[in-house]
């Protein structure tokens, strides 16, 4: 009975994992998404935006700053200074927030279940994992496997990004790049590569 048991557990934690990295591949694979996200962390930080993201590139906006990020150069321009900054993207320094949610897929033990129409994927750190992600809980829609939530634990911290306005594929390689001409002398750039 006991192996049968265990058996049921492999295969359920298989699922999750199989799930999850579905809905991650709609969300970071080569055909491109966008969503809209509002992010609390402990009350102590909100924001709300738009992202896009299709493969190593990505373009997010919120009411102070908007950043695209071809593969190589990211430029975040900050509207209240307007500034835009100009950063290359192998130095890690033109992403302050995202960097500290750090993660591998194999990093997890994962576990599931289903309420409300949503997937309820857990996800607890392995022992000896490098990543700064904790644990998490994701809610996807039961059929769709697009995201609706997520709760993030990094360090003793939680952080809560509700989703919404989710689309998988159909997004130009042109919204990654920066409109040059739409931020012409009257703004001022600084050159961090």
């Amino acid at each position: 009975m006991l192996c049968c048991v265990m058996t049921t557990f492999a295969q359920s934690d298989a699922e999750a994992k199989r799930i999850f990295e579905d809905a991650y591949n709609k969300v970071f694979g080569p055909q491109g998404c966008t969503l809209s996200y509002d992010v609390n962390l402990v009350g102590v930080y909100k924001t709300a935006g738009t992202i896009w993201y299709k493969g190593k590139k990505s373009k997010f906006e919120d009411k102070k700053v908007i950043q695209w990020n071809d593969g190589v150069t990211a430029y975040t321009y900050l509207k209240r200074k307007k500034q835009i900054e100009i950063y290359d993207v192998k130095s890690g320094k033109h992403d302050k927030y995202s960097k500290k949610f750090k993660f591998t897929l194999d990093d997890f033990d994962y576990s599931m279940e289903r309420a409300n129409g949503n997937i309820i994927i857990t996800l607890k750190q392995r022992r000896g994992a490098k990543g700064t992600v904790k644990q998490a809980k994701i809610a996807l829609d039961a059929r769709t496997h697009a995201p609706k939530y997520a709760k993030v634990k990094v360090a003793l911290f939680w952080a809560k990004i509700q989703i919404s306005n989710f689309k998988s594929g159909g997004i130009s390689d042109d919204l990654f790049v920066f409109p040059r001409s739409s931020y012409g002398s009257e703004y001022e750039y600084i050159d961090k590569r």
